[in-house]
């Protein structure tokens, strides 16, 4: 009679478990065996759970990894345009005034509010999406096309030029100011039309101020040839409730005054402001010769596009600007309307760093993808491999091959789908965005392709040994093993796509590709960008099929002098290594490598990342601080020097002269030679040469400036391309310092003093006027605010100061030069690379990339290790009986796992830093790191040492620490358990 609680062996392991009911009792009836699931479940629930949490880990990655790409491409996007000027973001429609053909009443109609309100709500109707407008942020209005001449003598006049005032009708002034004094302007009772010459105007607190207006002010406005052509009286001023909103920052003169040089020589200036109208005011615009422009500006809403609107952005702002985008619009506000707006601009640039950033955030997900699948495999595997013996007795018993695969199947499924269902909403739970912006699809294929991969596994695993019979007790002993043609075959086929890969990578780039492409990290489409991003995976799948092939090796040649020890340890080891099998040793292998190359590669990039920034950021200044007057106009006071070196944490101060504007001579004496001047540092040789090779900015000997020349010309020290300008020949050179004649030594690409500009570096002994404008500080912990105080006593002991404020009609002239000093730390400039969404999603990406490939490494490790435990166990317990020590057992547990463990962390460290040096000449960081290649200076991939030798050495530490244990906790169970009769372990 069999029993509900046997073990599946005795209980399932029938031709009845296989798809089949067996007959209990005495009387014939029949009733079904224990379900098959309830009984596995309930003889291995510690199986069942680990393989469960591990399903879970994976599907929630696979599963939360679109969703944050999603989601901070989108939050990118975003932040791209509200932090652009709203200049550049809004969205601007431009009619002209209506004709002369036209009678008047109908040129007036076509300016009244009605009019134009009309127009605007149509035009926001049809805005197609994702180009959708904030109607809050938005305004319609008449203005003039250019701008009207105040006459009157008391308005301020810088450099006695009259301003000039930009007259608009603002609809919807009362909603979005606060009167601060007076009322809001009228067009009176009766209206304005092409007539009126008298109106009312208001203007906000800035206007008021700068220009000295106030209630009740008028003003008197002549047009561009000096006809009068309005009176106008300011009635209000009001303060803007949203200052920074579109609707004032639209048409910046309209909130805020400015002073705007004009083309002249020299350079004069004049007041630029604005003057808000009734709207019912716009028909008397038509009575001056400014070309009156109707116009209309729609804010985008930014808060619902996401990374997938970005393409379509691109395209609906070309079609509107110069497309059928722009007919469709013409037919609504009139057919001479300009569309005009800089978002497909500011689409197409965060396109553009998107594709090249995704394309290197791609790689990382193949690398964790890939040794994510690796482990599942193995866990189904050893799973498998676990009942072979009890699979085996069910095929042998007359089970078929898909009764039994649909049963392991149905195991698999009850855990599996409810840990990947728990991780897709774990994911949906953590990553969120804001809700919108993240897609639920990706996610769910995910999730949904780690159950799929997790619920064949096992099936596939254990049907494949049961196609055909097998003798009892064969092994596949990897030191005896000889590859099949079909293994090499297949092993040729890897080779050949891995240096495909490669070369592709190294000649295309991770920035190359269209950058139109949208998906996010999924932009990188094609076949030929699939095998570009699985270059470092392929790389380490290549790595681990030649290590495989030659594990064998040593260890046919290590055993045979092992065999002479006296000792059996050794030699029993080695042994056992030898007779593990090629399966069960290359997945492992596999699964470590590509964690440690994954590990290798993106702590690279990180690494790579974090220098480029520092780089960056020491290009900007050139030491630990740098102190300077504005533009190194004037010298630093005299006593400057001596009071920045008494500041805590200061080391040292080397002092330099900055002339940007020396002028070399012709040849032959007469003349300048181009219209770019030179920029002209004076330098202390000795004190400067050590500063530069200390931070590593175009290092000299100090006797490269110290020596003369023919005639006594000054040797130089120069960028490349000033170098091309002058030649190698004698120059003289024309500055503020004093007239010499240089010649060009040395050739340099960056020097401290000017390191992302041209120069010509001398020694400041030979100039008539050495004394310093810039101080180059070193030194550690240094305060901004103690340097700038350091400054400012030295003006204070030094310098007369004078005020200068541009509200003034006068300009103050100081007695002396005024010593305001800038003050620019290191730390802080490299602070101020603030990540974008882009680059700090990214980096996010990576960094989960290497800790989950951290993981899997110690997972895949633990697997291997557990697939022989229970033998490693009962070998112990035999050998205890014979003598064998604790300490002798847990030698041999350790000796044993060391050839794998020293395989896998030397393979680690091979492939990984093949896979930098390989793949290093296509990977580009700057974007990554910078968010612009116009500030990179040699960002390119490097090996990072500890990226390599930490995860390694993790490995080799874990597989100690696991055989060690597995010794300790085998000592401490009794011999009798473990050696049972009929056990074939």
């Amino acid at each position: 009679m069999t029993r509900k609680d046997t073990p599946a062996t005795t209980g399932p392991a029938t031709a009845e478990s296989a798809g089949t009911t067996g007959t209990t009792g005495t009387t014939g009836t029949s009733r079904p065996v224990a379900p098959w699931v309830r009984t596995r479940l309930r003889t291995a629930p510690g199986a069942a759970a680990a393989f469960g949490v591990l399903v879970l880990l994976t599907a929630f990655l696979a599963a939360a990894f679109p969703r944050a790409v999603d989601a901070y491409e989108s939050e990118g996007l975003r932040r791209e345009i509200a932090a652009a000027p709203v200049t550049d973001t809004v969205l601007r429609l431009t009619a002209p005034q209506a004709g002369l053909e036209l009678p008047e009443a109908a040129r007036v109609a076509q300016m009244r509010p009605d009019a134009l309100e009309a127009v605007h709500r149509e035009v926001a109707a049809r805005l197609p999406s994702p180009l959708r407008a904030d109607l809050a942020q938005s305004a319609y209005g008449v203005r003039t096309g250019e701008a009207l001449t105040g006459t009157d003598r008391w308005l301020p006049r810088p450099d006695a030029i009259p301003p000039r005032f930009t007259l608009a009708t603002q609809s919807e002034l009362a909603a979005h100011a606060t009167v601060r004094s007076g009322r809001l302007p009228t067009a009176g009772e009766d209206g304005a039309d092409a007539r009126t010459t008298e109106l009312e105007a208001a203007v906000t607190t800035a206007t008021a101020r700068d220009l000295r207006l106030r209630v009740g002010t008028v003003l008197n406005l002549s047009d561009s040839v000096g006809t009068p052509a309005l009176t106008v009286t300011i009635t209000g001023v009001v303060d803007p409730r949203t200052p920074k909103g579109s609707y004032w920052s639209a048409e910046p003169l309209l909130r805020t005054p400015g002073l705007t040089a004009l083309p002249s020589k020299p350079p004069q200036i004049r007041w630029e402001a604005g003057l808000l109208l009734a709207p019912e005011a716009a028909p008397a615009l038509l009575g001056t010769r400014t070309d009156t422009q109707k116009y209309w500006r729609f804010a985008p809403a930014i808060g619902e596009l996401t990374a997938a609107d970005a393409p379509e952005l691109a395209r609906l702002t070309a079609s509107l600007e110069d497309g059928p985008g722009l007919l469709r619009m013409r037919e609504i506000a009139g057919g001479n309307t300009v569309v005009e707006t800089g978002l497909g601009a500011i689409a197409g640039h965060h396109l553009a760093t998107r594709e090249a950033i995704s394309r290197i955030v791609v790689v990382a997900a193949f690398g964790m993808g890939a040794v994510a699948a690796v482990v599942l495999t193995m866990a189904g595997g050893l799973l498998a491999a676990g009942r072979a013996a009890e699979l085996a007795l069910l095929r042998s018993r007359g089970g078929s091959l898909p009764g039994i695969g649909g049963r392991l199947l149905a195991e698999t499924a009850v855990i599996a789908l409810p840990a990947a269902g728990a991780a897709l909403l774990l994911a949906v739970l953590v990553v969120d965005g804001n809700g919108s912006d993240v897609r639920l699809a990706p996610a769910v294929y995910g999730a949904s392709a780690v159950a799929l991969v997790a619920c064949v596994t096992l099936p596939l695993r254990a049907i494949m040994p049961l196609r055909r019979p097998r003798a009892y007790g064969d092994r596949e002993d990897l030191a005896a093993a000889r590859p099949s043609r079909r293994r090499t075959v297949a092993e040729l086929t890897l080779l050949v796509l891995a240096v495909a890969s490669v070369a592709a990578l190294r000649r295309r780039g991770t920035s190359s590709g269209s950058s139109g492409s949208s998906g996010g990290a999924g932009g990188a489409g094609g076949a030929g960008d699939l095998l570009v991003s699985a270059a470092p995976v392929l790389v380490a799948l290549i790595a681990a099929l030649v290590l495989v092939r030659l594990y064998p090796l040593p260890l046919r040649y290590a055993a045979r002098p092992a065999a002479r020890l006296r000792g059996i340890v050794g030699f029993l080891a080695l042994a056992r290594a030898g007779r593990s099998s090629s399966t069960a040793t290359a997945a492992p292998l596999l699964a470590l490598l590509i964690a440690l190359t994954t590990a290798a590669f993106g702590g690279s990039v990180l690494a790579g990342i974090t220098d480029a920034r520092d780089r960056a950021a020491l290009l900007a200044v050139g030491a630990d601080a740098r102190i300077s007057t504005p533009d190194d106009a004037v010298p630093l006071p005299a006593g400057a020097e001596r009071s920045v070196r008494q500041v805590d944490g200061v080391r040292d101060v080397t002092p330099v002269r900055i002339d940007t504007a020396a002028e070399p001579a012709s040849p032959d004496g007469a003349g300048s030679l181009s219209e770019k001047p030179v920029t002209l540092i004076g330098v202390e040789p000795d004190a400067y040469s050590r500063l530069a090779r200390q931070q590593g900015l175009g290092a000299f000997p100090a006797g490269e400036l110290t020596a003369r020349g023919a005639g006594g010309a000054l040797h130089a020290v120069a960028s490349p391309a000033t170098a091309e300008r002058l030649g190698t020949g004698p120059r003289r050179i024309v500055s503020a310092a004093g007239e010499i004649t240089v010649r060009i030594t040395a050739v340099r690409s960056h020097t401290p003093a000017a390191p992302r500009t041209e120069f010509l570096l001398v020694d400041a002994a030979g100039l008539a006027a050495s004394d310093p404008t810039t101080l180059l500080v070193t030194g550690e912990r240094l305060n901004g605010r103690e340097l700038t105080a350091a400054t400012k006593a030295t003006h204070t002991t030094h310098t007369t100061h004078t005020t200068h404020t541009t509200h003034t009609t006068q300009a103050t002239q100081p007695t002396q030069p005024t010593h305001t000093t800038q003050v620019t730390l290191l730390t802080e400039e490299r602070a101020a690379f603030t990540p974008s969404p882009l680059q700090s999603g990214a980096e996010r990406i990576y960094a989960v990339a290497v800790l989950a490939g951290a993981v899997y490494a110690v997972i895949a490790l633990l697997l291997s290790l557990l697939h022989s435990a229970r033998e490693r166990t009962a070998l112990l317990a035999r050998l205890r009986t014979m003598g064998l020590t604790g300490r002798q057992g847990r030698l041999l547990l350790g000796l044993e796992s060391l050839p794998q463990a020293l395989l896998a962390a030397g393979g680690g460290i091979l492939a990984g830093w093949a896979t930098i040096r390989l793949l290093a000449p296509g990977i580009d960081l700057a974007q990554l790191a910078l968010g612009s290649a116009s500030q990179a200076d040699g960002v390119a991939l490097s090996t990072d040492g500890w990226s390599l030798l930490l995860p390694a050495g993790a490995v080799l530490l874990l597989a100690g620490a696991v055989a060690t244990g597995q010794a300790w906790w085998a000592g401490r169970r009794g011999s009798i358990t473990e050696l049972r009769a009929g056990d074939t372990r």
